[in-house]
This record gives C-alpha cells, structure tokens and sequence, in this order.
C-alpha cells in the first residue's frame, strides 16, 4: 500500500519505528499532486519547501524527538496565515503576499512537528459553498471531477481525499468543514468557537468562524483538534450502548434526496442495533431563529473584523481594495453592498445577536429535555451538485438555491455555536453521504468520542483511487 492511503496515525507509527523517512512520504505526496493537478486542491504547493521540511522532520526523529505530527504534511486553507507561503483568501488583491506571521493555528502545528504542506483552494472570501473561484479557479471532488467538493473549505478536501497530504485545516462559519468534508467522503470537525484561536486568519465571523480539521478518520481528527487546541486529555470512553441522540423533528430530515435519505436512516438503524436510543426531538422556530441571526451577524461582522484583520496583520490592503478587487460574481453580489447601502445596521446586528440567544437557549432547552447527547441528521441533504449548477441545485425534481441548500443542516449548529462532526456513512450515485452530530458547546471531546464508537459501524468509504 502506498503511504498516500495512509492517515495520520498510521503514518506517525511508521516514522517513529523508521519504517517510512519524512522524506519519502514527500516525494510521494508530491507525485500525488502533481498527478492530480487538474483539481485545483492547492493554490500553492511548493515541493522544494516540502521535502526541506521533511529533511529536517527526519533529523529529528533520527535524534530521538518524539512529537504529536513530527514528519505529517498537514495542507491549511488559504484564509489561514503561514510565512511560508502567500495567504490570499481566495481574493485578488492578496495574491502571493506573504504574512508577517504565522496564525496561531499554524504555530501550533509546527510545534507538533507537523510541515505545512501548502495552501488549499477556497471559495473566494469563504463567502460560498461550490469553491468556484473565479480567481484561483473551479476546485473538483476527487470522487468524481464533475460535481462540486463544497466550501468554503473545498480545497482542504480535495487534497485530502486526493491522497495529496493526509490531513488538512479549514474553516467552518456555516458549514465550510462539514460540507466539503461529506461531500469528499471525510472526517470534518467543526468546534466550538473559541476553542481554536483564530489569530492570524482572514475572518468573516469571529461570533461564527472556527478553524476545523479535515481527515480520513476520527481518530486522525481528534490529534489535529488536540494539537490546535492544546488539549492533552484524552479522549472519554462513550459507549452507544443506552445512549441516547436525538433526531430533530423540524427542518434536518425534511426534503432530503432520496438517495442521501436511505444511507441515513440506514446509518440510524445501525446506530439503534449498537444500543443508542434514537429519541425524537422537537426544536420549534429553528428555521426563523437561525433566519433572524445568521447572515446578519456575519454580514455586519465581516465588514467590522476584515478590516481589523488588514490592518493588525500588516496586509497592505484595505477592505475597500479587497472588496473592488473581488472577482467571483457570486461573491461580488455579496459584499460589495455592504460597504454601500446594503450594509447592515448596528440595530439590525443587535437583534440578530438577541435572536443568536434565543436560538442557543432552544438547543440548551432541547437537550436537557430530552437528555440526549448529541443530534444526528444527514450533513447534507443532496450529494455533490455538478460543477455546471452554479447557482441551483435539483433536489426531489424541484430547482433549489445551491448555497442555502447545503449549508441548510450545518448552519443552525453553527449560529448557536455548537461543536459539530460529521464522518462518512456511505454513497448514493457513488457518491458519499455523511452524517453530521451535534453537541452542546465544550462537548467536542465527547462528540470526538462518539464518532470513534460510530465509526466502528461502517465500512471505510474509499475514493476511487484507493481501491
């Protein structure tokens, strides 16, 4: 087996016993990527800075240094700041200028030992979900080159489940780990915010964005989360057995594919054999509190934390020049009016927050009433749209708007702050199909736990490629 089929674990095994050099596992990462550059997973890839890194990785682990990612090519999305490589943040105007400084995320990686493999492709601004960017180009599912890999964070699992790097860090405002994660048939944490900090990337939310691991299994999630976190416990011991989650009765399992609904229900019926309890939960007005709060709360803070993030990162752009320079039309719609008359009001950001409350105090509320653990549904409730649907997807025979479509499950857990995970279940049209858990924020660990426990239930969902 090649080591590119590998994960993280599997890959820290053999460097620590010296069954694999650093170096080789570049060099095959590295034919990877060349061999799947049709894909536009990375924006930049430097292969000399990679086999330098892991020259060095090896010294090391010849010196006896022991390390979480000592040796691990780890891809971070291009919002996120490394003085290795330019951050763009898909946009124009940031175009190979390098930061002055690592994100805080970034350093934490080098610190494990990790080497930053390069910069993964993203939706322009992260302001979308196909990562169409109309300045670093279309990023396509390794699964099938035809259909969308998600976003924000696209390029993050396209590298992944390329077989490009074994692990990669994106960011996740509405769904932008979660979504590319399913759709790329991957692991994608999103945690609660805060617990990652987001020092050093380009931001559209602070009240809404977090940087989240992407990888091939659960367990390769739960290092990367302990080392971009500093969390040294371990991970709890959970049981399915007599545990019980909760299935939102309101929006989540509503007007699914049909496809994506037979892998999930089946998933669920799984999931009743192991012993959990499935219990149904009611969450009243989740779609009109997640409505109220949502893109008002990051509209009006996009305007307000991009400039801050310009001027304390010394990027030598204002946010003016950013949005003039914007070229992806979607994305153009979006933020131009809001540094016009579309912007947002500080009464009407107001309420939003107010209405973020109410919507956390509904999640808080269903919980203890029903003494779940956590919630489960379909991540997405289609598979990869084409590349050729821009802006709409077909969902039950009717034309949907693509964006609200695929973020529709991921986004009220991301207004209320929660932790969310998804891990692949299986495919419908050979595509993969993920299932997403929802905690109550700080339960991270224990969702983290619970996934090990789910996915113990699945077969290993395998790109084409690797079989």
């Amino acid at each position: 087996m090649s080591s590119a089929h590998l994960g993280v674990h599997d890959l820290r095994a053999q460097l620590r016993t010296g069954a694999l050099t650093s170096v080789a596992l570049a060099h095959e990462l590295i034919e990877r990527t060349n061999a799947q550059h049709h894909l536009h997973g990375y924006v930049v890839f430097d292969e000399e800075k990679l086999l330098k890194q892991a020259a060095d990785a090896d010294a090391r682990l010849a010196a006896g240094v022991d390390l979480p990612l000592l040796g691990v090519p780890v891809a971070l999305k291009d919002n996120i700041d490394s003085v290795d490589f330019p951050s763009s943040a898909g946009a124009e105007r940031l175009m190979g200028a390098v930061p002055v400084a690592d994100a805080d995320v970034t350093l934490r990686l080098r610190a494990a030992g990790a080497l930053i493999a390069g910069k993964a492709n993203m939706h322009e601004l992260a302001f979308g979900i196909t990562t169409d960017n109309h300045v670093t180009g279309q990023a396509c599912n390794p699964w099938n080159a035809e259909r969308i890999p998600g976003g924000s964070s696209g390029g993050s699992g396209v590298v992944v489940a390329a077989g490009m790097v074994p692990a990669s860090v994106g960011t996740d405002t509405g769904g932008s780990v979660r979504v590319p994660a399913a759709l790329c048939g991957l692991v994608g944490l999103r945690p609660t915010v805060g617990r990652v900090s987001g020092k050093g990337i380009a931001p559209i939310s602070t009240t809404r964005d977090t940087a989240g691991p992407m990888a091939r299994s659960v367990a390769d999630c739960a290092l990367l989360d302990s080392v971009m976190t500093g969390t040294s416990a371990a991970l709890p011991n959970v049981s399915l057995a007599g545990l019980r989650l909760g299935i939102p009765e309101n929006l989540f399992w509503e007007d699914l594919d049909q496809g994506v609904r037979s892998v999930a229900e089946s998933a669920v019926e799984r999931l009743c054999v192991a012993g959990a309890h499935l219990v149904s939960v009611a969450l009243p007005s989740v779609s009109e509190l997640n409505a109220g709060a949502g893109f008002p709360i990051a509209l009006y803070e996009f305007v307000r934390d991009m400039k801050d993030y310009l001027y304390y990162a010394k990027r030598g752009v204002t946010i003016e020049e950013l949005v003039a320079g914007v070229k992806s039309p979607d994305v153009k719609a979006i933020v131009t009016p809001l540094l016009q008359d579309g912007a947002i009001s500080e009464s009407g950001y107001r309420q939003a927050l107010l209405t973020r409350t109410r919507l956390q105090e509904m999640y808080a509320q269903a919980f203890m009433t029903y003494g779940i653990q956590a919630l489960v549904f379909p991540t997405t409730p289609v598979v990869a749209a084409k590349t050729s649907e821009k802006t709409e997807v077909v969902l039950n025979g009717k034309a949907q708007p693509l964006f609200p479509t695929f973020i529709r499950n991921t986004d009220p857990g991301s207004n209320a702050g929660l932790p969310g995970l998804t891990l692949p279940v299986g495919l419908s049209e050979g595509m993969p199909v993920g299932l997403s858990l929802d905690g109550l924020p700080g339960s991270d660990r224990m969702l983290l736990a619970l996934g090990l426990e789910i996915e113990k239930l699945f077969p290993a969902v395998s790109a084409p490629w690797m079989r």
